[in-house]
């Protein structure tokens, strides 16, 4: 066998061993974990009284109103009616229990110094294909509107039914608009607050969302082991940068609307694909592999290889905008306020992509200078790992397992 397969098969193995190692850390195929997202529209009619709509996940509200008892008769009706997809039962099922649904609801969203009421029957919604509950709340306040403390503690409860919850209001009070995004870490805003501390905020969750997100880091890591000049990286970090920006931006706007069962599995199939895309070159260059680990291995070009490379991974960039958005729940066009917030989050992610490439990278490529060898033994098993990571999670999203 020769010596370049067998760099290759050893690689291999050693990347199926630290996917084992990866997938009992990282859980399971859906790396974000089950999250989700409320909507808040906030508005005053300008005498001391405020009025929210409130969009909340159908099946979640319904068994948090009901403690996740069984035996409790919206638990029975709700979730019988979100199982049958019958929507006029579903509708039915959380008027019939305003009373309790309302109960929980206000007992973990406030607004400071505030009294709220139902205003009107609840409604129907849907985002990103899921059925959501919609519901009004008038507040009666004693004294002015702009400045007061908003709170949301709305999902998860004790019983840890959810990762997480995001909560995005928007709000125009006094002829001041705005936006802000919650959750359990930063579960309150103030209307009266600076736009920079509103922007920090969307900036913030853009951050941990890639941070939190293990299969976009891995998309990044493969981009990064099989880029063996800064010009590589820069030049395929920037394909992917615009790619995603571009969906994001059309998302928003609510241009663009693919279903997440369509958006996960490709996120997937793209970290395989581009992991790939490597171990794939190093068996194309035989006794020549050792190149790719040489950052001093000839002229920089891209031949038809590279160019082929940007655009998958400019394809590829494409579908995780899709994803991005899919974090904030975005299919429609909000105020010019919330885009702006939004494009910071997309900022936010940028940040710590670029941090990412700066703290990874050079390390690769001191390794790389100093022993060819070891650095093309480390870059295979990242790749093979990698790769393998991808095509267990697109079986997983695919089959829905």
């Amino acid at each position: 066998m020769p010596a370049r397969i067998r760099q290759i098969v050893v690689a291999t193995l050693l990347g199926l061993v630290a996917v084992t190692a990866g997938l009992l850390v990282a859980g399971p195929a859906a790396a974000h974990g089950f999250s989700s997202t409320v909507y808040v529209t906030l508005t005053s009619d300008g005498d001391a009284h405020l009025r929210t709509k409130l969009e909340l996940e159908y099946d979640l509200l319904v068994v948090s109103t009901a403690d996740f008892r069984h035996d409790d008769p919206l638990f029975r009706a709700g979730t019988a009616a979100f199982d049958a997809g019958d929507s006029a039962a579903e509708l039915a099922a959380i008027n019939g229990h305003q009373d309790s649904v309302m109960g929980y609801v206000t007992d973990r969203f406030t607004i400071e110094g505030c009294t709220p009421a139902v205003a009107g029957d609840f409604a129907l919604g849907e985002q990103e294909g899921v059925p959501y509950a919609d519901m009004v709340l008038d507040w009666t306040c004693p004294s002015r509107l702009a400045g007061r403390e908003l709170h949301s503690g709305l999902f998860p409860d004790s019983e840890g039914y959810v990762k997480g919850t995001k909560t995005i209001v928007t709000y125009v009070i006094d002829g001041r608009s705005g936006s802000a995004a919650l959750d359990a870490a930063h579960p309150s805003f103030s209307t009266g607050q600076a736009a920079y501390q509103r922007f920090w905020e969307f900036f913030r969750l853009g951050a941990e969302h890639l941070l939190g997100g293990i299969d976009h880091i891995l998309f990044l890591l493969a981009l990064i082991v099989g880029s063996r000049r800064p010009r590589e990286i820069v030049l395929a970090a920037t394909s992917f940068t615009l790619a995603h920006s571009v969906t994001f931006i059309l998302a928003a706007l609510g241009v663009v609307d693919v279903p997440p069962r369509v958006v996960e599995p490709i996120i997937a199939l793209s970290i395989a694909v581009v992991a790939g895309w490597y171990l794939w070159r190093l068996w194309r260059r035989g006794d020549h592999a050792m190149e790719l680990a040489s950052p001093d291995g000839g002229h920089f070009a891209l031949d038809r290889s590279g160019w082929g490379r940007l655009a998958v991974v400019f394809g590829f960039g494409l579908v995780h905008g899709l994803g991005f958005a899919g974090a904030l729940g975005i299919d429609e066009a909000w105020s010019w306020t919330l885009l702006w917030s939004l494009l910071v989050f997309n900022v936010g992610i940028e940040v710590v992509q670029l941090a990412l490439i700066a703290a990874v990278f050079p390390l690769l490529m001191v390794l790389r200078r100093r022993s060819p060898r070891a650095g093309l033994w480390v870059s295979g098993v990242v790749s093979a790992g990698v790769s393998a990571m991808g095509l267990i999670w697109f079986v997983e999203r695919v089959s829905g397992s």
